[in-house]
Formats: structure tokens, C-alpha cells, sequence
């Protein structure tokens, strides 16, 4: 038998990459397949970026970058989080990433170590706990409930600190149940940091497709304390529908932690691609109508899958503020992975179980497709609940 590493061989495959791959093989099949399995838009990226990203082809942008990115890039950055979050941070403070998943990842490597505990809301996004693993760390989940809106209590973080906590990673608004935490609610959860001398990792990837009238805040922004040990990470990945070009970063307080970073990512990707750094660069200095308009249809689409599913009382869910998911109970049909495989099986639907995600129960529905697609989909699930009685 292959010897394998054996903090990778306790990694989990992805359920959300899974379910989407079976999805389509099914449509490869032929089939008329609905697809609420999505985690990224269905939108085309916008033509002016993809304009950015042809000048820099066709004047010779193609050539190492610095590891941490341009430095235009990573000032433009600095420059946002300044004007739209209200953090302060150096330029050289920012390390641009490939996809805010990889910033998540190098965060959470050079922060954590062998016998320390990171905490973690459930339900959470299925990559943190298999990132902390491969660190050689060990994930510490903090249920929270639908009556709690799936929102982490301070004394629920309180209760699940202990010697070896490091690491808090906190996502709002939330992949999968779309809720976003108030600034009270952030400011509680700040104080328990602080106290604890608690690092927070702050997954903001969602933060400008809300769909309420409050703003949008970082806890970063809440008192120098808690900026201290805050790390944000966001990317263009979700709000410029740019999920292929696999540009993210990190906005961390401290130079020695960024220069760790750096270290980091000197010897595993060199650099983030050098085209998609330049197509970034002009997403996040232009205006942000594009992001306006898809966050304006992302709303419709949410209201109309909100009330086709308020038609099937066999189901519930707690109302979204951002992102592009509706968390849904289905514990009344039975387990959330056989109902999601019977779906996806008998009706062509594809369902992510919440089993992934630390809720087993739920399934997550993705609108990130068309209306014509929401009505079509929630039909046929509505009509296989109907056979189960």
C-alpha cells in the first residue's frame, strides 16, 4: 500500500464538488438536469474586466509576479478596504492569494500547529475543518441552531475556548445559510476575542451581495483589539462573478505575519496568474454598478425561491441576507443526503446534503440560476415530496 501523509489522508472529499460532478454527468447523459448545487453566479464576468485581462495579454503582462501580487493590485486593495470597511492597512500587508480559498488556507497554515484548536460555527463551509486538519490542527465545532438564526452566540464561543484555542473563523455572510451578523453581534463576539487573545479569521467573500438594508461590517473595523487579531480575507471571485481567474487575498495587522505569508506562497504558487491579477485590479477600481445590478437580480431570484418553497410544508428555512443560498430544512423527509440523492436521481435536481457542512438535516439550494430554472427546479422537488406521502 502507497504511504500517504497522514494529515491528508484524514482529509474529506468535498461534498459540494461531488454532488456537482455527479450533477453533470447526468446532464452529459442527456438529461434536463436543474442545478441549485452552484457555489458560484451564473452571470458572464464582466466585459470590462475581461477587456483588462486582453490589454495585459496583448501587452505582455504574462511574465512572475511578486508572490504577495502587484503591487498596484495590492494598493487598489488596501485602497477599498480603507474606503468600503474602514480598515487601515499597508500595502504590503495585503497577500493576493489564488482565490480566497487559498488566502483561507495560507491563514489558517501559518497560524495554527500541531495540538491547536481552531473554532468553528456549524454549519460552516465544507473546506475550513479539512484546511485545519492539514495544518495539523483540530477543528472544535460550535453547533449553532435555526432558532439562533445559525449565528454564534458569544457565550457559545466562551463555553468552547480552552488552552489551545487559536484560531476563530468566523464567514458573513454565510456559505451555506446566507445569514450575516449585525454589529452588535460582531462587537459580543469581538469582546470574547479579545479577552481570550483570540485570532479571528474573517471569511468576507459575500460581503457585497446582501440583499437587506443594513450596511455591511468587518469585525476588523470594530477597535484596534480586535484589529489585532483579525486577518480578512475576501476575493472577486463571488461579487464579480470571476470564480475561474482564482484571485483572493488576506489583510493581515501584522508584518511578521504577512512575511510568513509571503514565505508561504514563495514556495508553493509563486504567484497568482499574472493576467487575472491585472482583470482584478479593474474590477475593484471601477464603478460597482455591475456588482449593484447582479446583487439586484440575485434579490429577485431569492424572493421567488422563498415563495415557491413556502408552498411545501414539509420544509423551512431561514431567510437569507446575502450571498446566494437558502439553508432548508428537510429533516421531515427523512436524511438530508438520501433525500438530496433521491432528488438528484429520480427528478434531476441537484441539492448539496448539509451533512458537509456540519448539518445534517438541511440541504443547501443555490439561486444562482435563472428564474424560469428556480420555478422549473422547485416543481419537480415539490412534486417528489408529493410521492413520499
Amino acid at each position: 500500500m502507497t504511504r500517504i501523509n497522514s494529515r491528508v489522508k484524514e482529509v474529506l472529499g468535498s461534498s459540494t464538488l461531488a454532488i456537482t460532478a455527479r450533477a453533470k454527468q447526468l446532464k452529459a447523459d442527456g438529461h434536463d438536469v436543474v442545478n441549485f448545487a452552484a457555489g458560484e453566479p451564473d452571470f458572464d464576468t464582466p466585459d470590462f474586466i475581461k477587456q483588462a485581462a486582453i490589454k495585459a495579454l496583448d501587452q505582455g503582462f504574462t511574465k512572475y509576479t511578486p508572490s504577495t501580487g502587484m503591487p498596484s493590485l495590492r494598493e487598489a486593495i488596501a485602497k477599498k478596504l480603507k474606503q468600503e470597511n474602514g480598515l487601515t492597512y499597508s500595502p504590503n500587508n495585503i497577500i493576493v492569494g489564488c482565490g480566497a480559498k487559498h488566502s483561507v488556507y495560507s491563514v489558517i497554515q501559518v497560524l495554527t500547529d500541531i495540538g491547536d484548536e481552531v473554532i468553528i460555527p456549524t454549519p460552516y463551509w465544507v473546506s475550513y475543518p479539512e484546511m485545519v486538519k492539514i495544518a495539523g490542527a483540530s477543528p472544535v465545532f460550535v453547533e449553532t441552531t435555526s432558532k439562533e438564526n445559525f449565528k454564534l452566540t458569544p457565550a457559545k464561543l466562551e463555553a468552547a475556548i480552552s488552552d489551545k484555542s487559536r484560531l476563530l473563523i468566523l464567514n458573513s455572510p454565510s456559505n451555506p445559510t446566507g445569514v450575516m451578523y449585525t454589529k452588535e453581534e460582531l462587537r459580543a463576539i469581538a469582546d470574547v476575542c479579545v479577552k481570550h487573545k483570540l485570532y479571528v479569521l474573517s471569511d468576507e467573500i459575500y460581503e457585497k451581495l446582501l440583499y437587506i438594508d443594513e450596511p455591511y461590517v468587518s469585525i476588523a473595523s470594530l477597535g484596534q483589539d480586535i484589529f489585532d487579531l483579525t486577518m480578512t480575507v475576501n476575493g472577486v471571485s463571488k461579487a464579480y462573478s470571476m470564480t475561474g481567474w482564482r484571485i483572493g487575498y488576506a489583510a493581515v495587522p501584522d508584518p511578521e505575519i504577512a512575511d510568513y505569508m509571503k514565505k508561504l506562497q514563495d514556495h508553493t504558487t509563486s504567484n497568482p496568474t499574472s493576467i487575472s491579477q491585472h482583470a482584478a485590479l479593474a474590477a475593484i477600481e471601477a464603478d460597482q454598478e455591475c456588482v449593484t445590478e447582479m446583487a439586484k437580480a440575485f434579490k429577485q431570484r431569492l424572493i421567488l425561491m422563498m415563495s415557491l418553497l413556502d408552498t411545501i410544508p414539509e420544509v423551512s428555512y431561514i431567510i437569507p441576507q446575502g450571498a446566494f443560498y437558502i439553508f432548508v430544512d428537510v429533516s421531515k423527509l427523512g436524511d438530508s443526503h438520501d433525500v438530496a440523492t433521491k432528488i438528484l436521481d429520480e427528478k434531476h435536481v441537484a441539492l448539496i446534503p448539509g451533512e458537509g457542512f456540519g448539518a445534517p438535516g438541511f440541504v443547501r439550494m443555490s439561486f444562482s440560476t435563472s428564474e424560469e430554472r428556480i420555478k422549473e427546479g422547485v416543481t419537480r422537488i415539490k412534486s417528489w415530496i408529493e410521492t413520499q406521502k
